[in-house]
């Protein structure tokens, strides 16, 4: 539904975005993450025609972004950083105005208006001036607008970020339930750990270049290491690590726990329990101890500037 082949962007000598290059399939979320300035929104104005690419090609729900732009356009639904609401118009009003844009009928356009009010709690401020609404009925009301006339690819700019735990709980599930019907999803957004929830793969990006991609335990094994353990028993150790090591690397440990690492847990922990149990090791608890998204991206933003990443490659 997104792709895009070593996508360029230039401005007079500066590389805004460097060969860029996704795929993504039907359902699927790609999370897009970097700090301001690495190149996330001209890659989303590239991708929607707004802007022309430079260099490279790119296709959105099978439409080329440059030569059927209008057609591109139609397919998907943009949030941007930037909502520009009419703020002296009413909801109601302002949603009928954008379902005429696209041409959807009157009954359609009402429907859906309303339908998507209800879905993001704000049926009670149709007939408010959006000049009233706060920033988070804004983020929602400018959700709604991307989303009215039901378009297969959505193309969010941090779609939670003025959004009260509520809310953007009600954006996530929302998000969860139409991946679910083949939508297809591009986000940026600064809020790790929701990235890690929604994505289905994350594209690191720093400079204008993808400086890492794939799924989160794919990311996770390659710069973070296997997964790691923690093995809890009842009593001390004793020397208990060194008889593991055939089995497991030992990373460190207590008076009554230790943490290791292991390439398969699946295979693996199941072998070490039962030899603990054979042995009559009183084991209280074995538990993954989470990985998170913060602990990978760090670690692809150290490696990436140890590379020379840190240089400034976008003068050409």
């Amino acid at each position: 539904m997104i792709e895009a082949i070593r996508l360029t962007k230039d401005y007079d000598d500066f590389r805004a975005v460097d060969a860029v290059s996704l795929d993504v399939p039907a359902g699927a979320v790609l999370v897009l993450l970097g700090p301001n300035g690495a190149g996330k929104t001209t890659i989303v104005r590239m991708l929607t025609s707004v802007l022309t690419p430079t260099e490279g090609s790119a296709r959105v729900a099978g439409f080329d972004v440059v030569t059927h732009a209008a057609d591109v356009r139609a397919h998907v639904g943009v949030l941007t950083e930037q909502h520009g609401l009419y703020e002296r118009m009413k909801a109601v009003e302002y949603l009928d105005f954008f379902g005429q844009v696209y041409h959807m009928p009157a009954d359609l356009r009402r429907k859906r208006s309303l339908d998507l009010m209800d879905r993001f709690g704000l049926t009670f401020a149709l007939n408010k001036p959006l000049g009233e609404y706060s920033k988070g009925m804004k983020q929602k009301l400018a959700l709604v607008r991307a989303m009215l006339h039901d378009p297969p690819v959505l193309l969010l700019d941090e779609p939670t970020s003025a959004m009260d735990p509520q809310s953007a709980r009600l954006v996530r599930d929302a998000i969860v339930d139409m991946q679910r019907d083949q939508r297809t999803f591009l986000i940026t957004t600064h809020n790790l750990a929701e990235a890690q929830h929604l994505a289905s793969a994350i594209a690191i990006i720093r400079k204008g270049r993808i400086i890492a991609s794939g799924t989160f335990e794919d990311l996770a094994r390659q710069f973070v290491g296997d997964p790691l353990m923690e093995l809890r028993v009842q009593g001390e150790l004793n020397g208990l690590a060194s008889e593991m090591s055939d089995l497991v690397t030992v990373e460190d440990e207590g008076a009554n726990w230790l943490r290791y690492r292991v390439a398969r847990p699946v295979e693996t922990n199941p072998r070490l329990l039962q030899r603990l149990i054979g042995q009559g090791v009183p084991v209280v608890s074995l538990a993954p101890l989470s990985q998170t998204l913060e602990d990978v991206y760090l670690q692809v933003v150290e490696e990436d500037e140890a590379k020379g990443g840190d240089r400034d490659e976008h003068l050409r």
